[in-house]
C-alpha cells in the first residue's frame, strides 16, 4: 500500500465561522499545489419566477437573503436551505493571492447541475451544461490581485426530460454537490494525463494533453515515488505526446494488493512549470478462460476473478448525492471490503474522485455507470449523454479501480415514446458503445445493463432477476444452458453472442415478491441465492441490490444511515458471517435451507464445491461436519460430528460425495454444517442447512416423558386478549401479535391424572417477542409512485411483504407472567428481531410471492411457577396463564408457535415429576 502522499497547498477561509467541509483536495487522481478551496457558506437566493440574467442579479446588486452550505445541494440537510426552486443563485467574495500574479487562474466547479453561468465583478465568465461532470471558467483577465471580488454564479436545474437524472428522486443533486475551488496554472498547462498499463510487456503506455499548442519547445517529466524518472520533448505546435515508459520490476495492483504508483508530473516551458500529482496502478482487465474450461470469465491481472458486487444508489440521508466528510468516503468503500465483496457498481451516478481514490487505495473493484434520461432519446438526450461519457472517462481514466462502464440501464431513456426501442436507438447504442471503446479500450464496456433481454453490442452478457431464494436454482440453470456463442438469448433481435462472460448485474430478493420495495430479511434468501449461484460456474458473477438502503428500498447490507443490519447466521454456526458466502472457497449444500425430516432418519447432504481461485493450498482440505439440535424444549446439544478430507485443485468446481447425517430420535430443529479448512486448521468457508425433524404436530399432552408430564398449547387457542393498538394472527395462528399494552390470557384444565402431590417443580416455556404496530398493520392507501424516482412510500414498514431486519434500532418491551392472578416473572423483550434465525418462519412460508413476517423469532422464556401458585391452580381446576404487557413500555407481544420462529415449541407446561 502506497503512503499517502503530502502536497502543501493554499486554503483560503472567507467569512468561515466554521472549518468548511470536504476541504481535502477533490481530485487525488490530479493535484496541483496551488488551489483554494471556495466550499463553506455562500449567501444565495431563488429566483423562483424565473426573472432571468439581469444586472441586478450578476452584479450582486440584488439581495441574497440566505446562506447555502456548498457542496451540499441545495434541499438537503446538509446545505441549510430547503428546495424551493428550480434556479437559483450563489454568492461569495473571493480574493486571488498576489503570489499568483504571473499565472493564470481558473475556477473549477466538480458537478453542478445542471446549466452553470459564472460572473465575476458581473462580467460573465463562462457556462456550462451538464449535471455530472467536472468544467472550469477562466477568471485570469478579470482578476484583481490581492483584492476581494464578487463571485457569482446562476444553476437552472428545470426538469428537462432529456436530461440526464438518474434516482435523484432518493434526493436531487440541485445545484452545485461537489467541491468548487480555484486554481493557478502557468500559460501552457497539463490539460490532462491518462496511463494505460501494459502488464504483458511490463511498460506503461502515457498520454499528455496540453492546454493548447505552445509556440516553443518544452518537456514533461515524470517523476515516480520509486525514483524512476522519464523526461520527454515536447515539439513546437504539439498539442498532445504520447509515449511509453518501462517499469521492469512492476508491482502489480490487485484486490489484495492495490498499490500505486505515485507520480509528479512536470510540464516546462522556460522557466514556467505546471506541477501535477497524479497517480496509476499497472493492472489489466480482459477476458480469460476459466482454467480446465471453456468458460469466458473477466480477469484481473490475466487471472479469472469471480466477481462479487453490490449496487451502489451512492445517496446519503443528509447530504443527497454528496457525503458529509472524507472519512464516510472512505468508509463507504470500507463497508463493502468488509463483508467480503470485491467490488461496488456505482448506479446511474458519477460520483465523487475521492470515492474512487479510496476505492484505488483498497482494492475494490468499480464499474461505472452514466446517469440516465427518463425521456426519450431525441438529439438533446443524446446530446447529454454523450457529455457525460466524454466527462466521465476524461476525468477518472486513471482510477485502477475502474474495470467497467455502463452506458445505459435497463433501457431507461430509450425507449421512444410508444415505448419501444428501435432499431435506430439501438444503432445509436453501438455507436456509444464503439465511442466508449475508443476514448478507453483498456475496460469493458457495457451497452445497456438489461432487465429485457435488449443487448445491441456489449462486452458483457449481463442480465437482472429478482426472485424469491426458492426460485433461483431454475432460473440460474436456464440461464447457463441458454449462454453460448451463437445463442440469441439475452440480445436484440438479429443480434448474437459471441464470448462475452455471463454476468448477473443486479440480482436480490426484494422486487421479487410482489409489489415488494418492502424492508425485510434478506439473508435467507440472500443465502439461498449464493448456493445457487455457485452450482453455475457458467456465470462469472454476481451484483446484489444494495449496498445500503436508499428512501425507498430497504435490502442494503447496511441501513440508509450505515447503521448495521445482522443476519444471525453466527448464532447458528460460530464464527460464520456474509463472508463466509463470499468466500472463493465454497460448499453449496442443499438446494432448500430447511426441510422436513422424520425422527431418527439418514439424510444425504448434497454439496458441491467450488473453488474459483489459482491459490495453492497443498493438495488436500479438511471438512468439518456437525449435526446440532434444539429439542422441543429448547434445549440444544450437538449429535453428530465428522471429518473428512478431500483432494484440493484451484479453480475446481464440482459435486462431491453427499454427506450422511442421522437425525434425532425425537423431535427437533436440527443444523447440519460445514466448515472448510486447509491443511493448517485456517477455515475458508463455513456453511449449513437445517431439519425440522419431526411426523406430526406434537402431542398436546405427554403423561411421562422421561419424568415430566408436559402441556403443550398453541398460541392462538388463548380464551381473552385485549390489546391497545391491534391484535392479529399470522398463518392461521402459527404466530399471534398484540401491539401497544395489553394481554394474551390462556385457560388450561388441569390434567386429571396429574397430582399435585406428584409434582417436583413446574415450568411454562414459550418464545416471545416484542411487537411493534408497522406501516403494514394499519389501514392506509395504497403505495403508488414510481419507485425508480424515489416516490411512493417513505415508510419501511409499509409494504405488505415488509418486516425489518434486525438492526441497530430496537423495539423493547417487557411481558409479566401471571398465573392465576400471582405475578410469577417479569421478562424483558428486547426487540423483534428478524433474521437467519428465525428459521421455523422463513419454513413456514408460503411460495406465492408474499411473505408473511418471514424470518421472525423471539426469545425462549423460561418460566417457573411456586408451588403456592400451582396448589391454587389445582384446587380452581384450571391454570389460567396471562401474558401481560403494561403501558411503561408499551413494545407489544408475540407468541411463535412450534412452525414459526426460532425453537420448534409451542408455549408449553413442564411439570417434573418426583420419582
Amino acid at each position: 500500500m502506497p503512503k499517502i502522499f503530502t502536497i502543501f497547498f493554499t486554503v483560503m477561509l472567507i467569512q468561515a465561522a466554521e472549518p468548511i467541509p470536504l476541504p481535502e483536495h477533490p481530485r487525488p487522481d490530479f493535484q496541483r499545489n496551488q488551489w483554494i478551496n471556495l466550499n463553506g457558506n455562500w449567501s444565495f437566493c431563488f429566483d423562483k419566477e424565473d426573472s432571468g440574467i439581469n444586472d441586478n442579479w450578476q452584479s450582486g446588486k440584488k439581495a441574497f437573503p440566505l446562506k447555502i452550505h456548498v457542496p451540499f445541494p441545495w434541499g438537503s440537510d446538509l446545505s441549510g436551505v430547503a428546495d424551493e426552486a428550480d434556479i437559483a443563485w450563489y454568492q461569495r467574495k473571493i480574493s486571488v493571492p498576489e503570489t499568483w500574479r504571473e499565472q493564470r487562474v481558473f475556477l473549477v466547479v466538480g458537478a453542478s447541475d445542471w446549466h452553470t453561468t459564472v460572473w465575476l465583478d458581473g462580467r460573465k465568465s463562462g457556462e456550462y451544461k451538464g449535471g455530472y461532470t467536472p468544467f472550469e471558467v477562466e477568471l485570469t483577465s478579470l482578476i484583481k490581485w490581492g483584492m476581494d471580488q464578487n463571485l457569482i454564479l446562476r444553476v437552472d436545474d428545470t426538469k428537462y426530460e432529456f436530461k440526464l437524472y438518474g434516482k435523484q428522486g432518493y434526493g436531487d443533486a440541485r445545484g452545485i454537490w461537489q467541491t468548487v475551488y480555484l486554481e493557478a496554472r502557468p500559460k501552457h498547462y497539463i490539460d490532462y494525463i491518462h496511463f494505460t498499463p501494459d502488464i504483458d510487456n511490463k511498460r506503461v503506455n502515457v498520454r499528455v494533453a496540453l492546454n493548447d499548442a505552445p509556440n516553443s519547445p518544452g518537456t514533461i517529466e515524470l517523476r515516480f515515488e520509486n525514483g524512476l524518472l522519464s523526461s520527454q520533448k515536447i515539439k513546437k505546435g504539439r498539442k498532445d505526446l504520447a509515449f511509453t515508459i518501462n517499469i521492469p520490476k512492476m508491482h502489480l495492483w490487485s484486490t489484495v494488493d492495490p498499490f500505486l504508483y505515485d507520480i509528479d508530473a512536470v510540464l516546462k516551458f522556460g522557466t514556467d512549470e505546471d506541477f501535477v500529482h497524479t497517480y496509476f496502478g499497472m493492472r489489466k482487465i480482459s477476458i480469460e478462460k476459466l482454467p480446465g474450461t471453456d468458460i469466458p470469465y473477466i480477469a484481473l491481472n490475466n487471472e479469472p476473478i469471480y466477481l462479487q458486487l453490490t449496487l451502489d444508489q451512492a445517496y446519503h440521508p443528509q447530504g443527497f448525492y454528496t457525503y458529509p466528510n472524507d472519512d464516510f468516503i472512505r468508509d463507504e468503500i470500507l463497508r463493502t471490503r468488509r463483508i467480503g465483496l470485491n467490488g461496488q457498481r456505482i448506479h446511474v451516478k458519477i460520483d465523487l474522485p475521492r470515492k474512487l481514490y479510496w476505492a484505488d487505495r483498497a482494492g475494490v473493484l468499480i464499474m461505472a455507470d452514466v446517469p440516465n434520461s427518463w425521456g426519450i432519446p431525441d438529439e438533446n438526450m443524446r446530446r447529454e449523454a454523450e457529455t457525460a461519457l466524454r466527462g466521465m472517462i476524461k476525468r477518472d481514466y486513471n482510477h485502477p479501480s475502474i474495470f467497467y462502464w455502463v452506458l445505459f440501464n435497463e433501457t431507461w431513456g430509450l425507449f421512444n415514446k410508444e415505448r419501444k426501442y428501435t432499431a435506430e436507438t439501438q444503432e445509436w447504442v453501438s455507436t456509444m458503445y464503439r465511442l466508449a471503446k475508443e476514448l478507453d479500450s483498456s475496460r469493458l464496456v457495457e451497452d445497456n445493463s438489461p432487465c429485457n433481454h435488449d443487448h445491441v453490442e456489449t462486452d458483457i452478457n449481463s442480465w437482472h432477476s429478482y426472485l424469491p431464494g426458492y426460485d433461483w436454482n431454475h432460473v440460474l440453470k436456464d440461464i447457463s444452458d441458454n449462454t453460448f456463442e451463437g445463442s440469441g438469448w439475452n440480445f436484440v433481435q438479429g443480434k448474437k453472442q459471441d464470448r462475452q462472460p455471463n454476468l448477473n448485474s443486479e440480482c436480490g430478493n426484494v422486487w421479487g415478491y410482489e409489489g415488494s420495495t418492502g424492508d425485510v430479511d434478506w439473508s435467507w434468501d440472500y443465502h439461498l441465492m449464493m448456493n445457487g449461484f455457485r452450482r453455475f460456474p457458467k456465470i462469472c458473477g454476481w451484483l446484489y441490490t444494495e449496498h445500503h438502503d436508499v428512501i425507498n428500498e430497504w435490502n442494503g447490507y447496511y441501513r440508509y444511515d450505515r447503521s448495521n443490519k445482522y443476519t444471525g447466521m453466527d448464532a447458528l454456526v460460530p464464527g460464520m458471517s456474509l463472508k463466509d458466502l463470499h468466500s472463493p472457497f465454497y460448499l453449496s449444500l442443499s438446494d432448500e435451507l430447511c426441510r422436513k425430516v422424520n425422527p431418527g432418519q439418514q439424510v444425504s447432504v448434497p454439496v458441491t464445491a467450488s473453488f474459483i481461485s489459482g491459490t495453492d493450498l497443498g493438495d488436500s482440505l479438511v471438512i468439518i461436519t456437525q449435526l446440532s439440535a434444539w429439542d422441543d424444549l429448547g434445549n440444544m446439544c450437538i449429535t453428530d460430528k465428522h471429518v473428512r478430507k478431500i483432494r484440493y485443485q484451484p479453480w475446481f468446481h464440482g459435486k462431491l460425495e453427499p454427506f450422511l447425517a442421522t437425525m434425532p430420535d425425537t423431535p427437533a430443529l436440527a443444523i447440519f454444517s460445514t466448515i472448510l479448512c486447509d491443511k493448517t486448521g485456517m477455515i475458508l468457508h463455513r456453511n449449513f442447512t437445517t431439519f425440522l425433524v419431526k411426523e406430526q404436530t406434537l402431542p398436546r399432552v405427554e403423561a411421562n416423558r422421561s419424568g415430566k408430564y408436559i402441556v403443550r398449547f398453541s398460541p392462538d387457542s388463548f380464551t381473552k386478549a385485549a390489546w391497545t393498538k391491534k391484535q392479529w394472527n399470522i398463518l392461521d395462528g402459527k404466530k399471534v401479535n398484540g401491539a401497544g399494552s395489553g394481554f394474551f390470557e390462556y385457560t388450561i384444565a388441569w390434567p386429571e391424572n396429574l397430582s399435585i402431590e406428584d409434582i417436583g417443580t413446574a415450568m411454562f416455556l414459550f418464545e416471545a417477542s416484542s411487537k411493534p404496530l408497522l406501516g403494514k398493520d394499519t389501514p392506509s392507501e395504497e403505495m403508488s409512485g414510481d419507485y425508480m424516482r424515489g416516490k411512493g412510500t417513505f415508510d419501511p414498514s409499509r409494504n405488505p411483504n415488509a418486516y425489518p431486519m434486525t438492526d441497530d434500532y430496537k423495539n423493547p418491551s417487557a411481558c409479566t407472567i401471571f398465573v392465576n392472578g400471582n405475578a410469577v416473572g417479569c421478562y424483558d423483550l428486547p426487540d423483534d428481531p428478524c433474521d437467519h434465525r428465525g428459521i421455523l418462519s422463513w419454513f413456514s412460508q408460503k411460495r406465492d410471492r408474499h411473505l408473511q413476517e418471514a424470518g421472525t423469532y423471539g426469545y425462549l422464556i423460561t418460566v417457573s411457577i411456586p408451588k403456592v401458585v400451582l396448589l391454587k391452580a389445582a384446587e380452581e381446576n384450571n391454570l389460567i396463564l396471562r401474558l401481560y404487557v403494561d403501558d411503561i413500555l408499551p413494545g407489544g407481544l408475540a407468541i411463535y408457535g412450534e412452525e414459526f420462529g426460532r425453537y420448534p415449541l409451542d408455549p408449553t407446561l413442564v411439570f417434573a415429576l418426583r420419582k
